[in-house]
């Protein structure tokens, strides 16, 4: 049991008994581990974030790039209309 788990029981257990206490605590206990399976498939993991930071990088990398080569162009056009 987790130190929360335990501070529940012992509060019910002075409320309800032992044995009702300590099958309560286990039926939530249950239904939490229930809802975090059902939960996990949506969790991004650590290899998630890193798949998801690699393409951010690749992306700010080839904006910037591109914004890059329309200013060159931008300035190589205003000399071409200048002369």
């Amino acid at each position: 049991m987790v130190v929360s788990e335990i501070k529940l029981y012992e509060l019910l257990k002075a409320k309800l008994g032992t044995a009702e206490a300590e099958a309560f605590v286990s039926l939530l206990e249950s239904k939490v581990e229930t809802k975090f399976a059902d939960k996990q498939d949506i969790l991004a993991t650590k290899e998630d974030l890193h798949n998801v930071r690699s393409e951010l990088l690749r992306t700010i990398y080839l904006t910037s790039l591109g914004q890059l080569l329309a200013i060159v162009a931008s300035v190589v056009a205003l000399v071409n209309i200048l002369k």
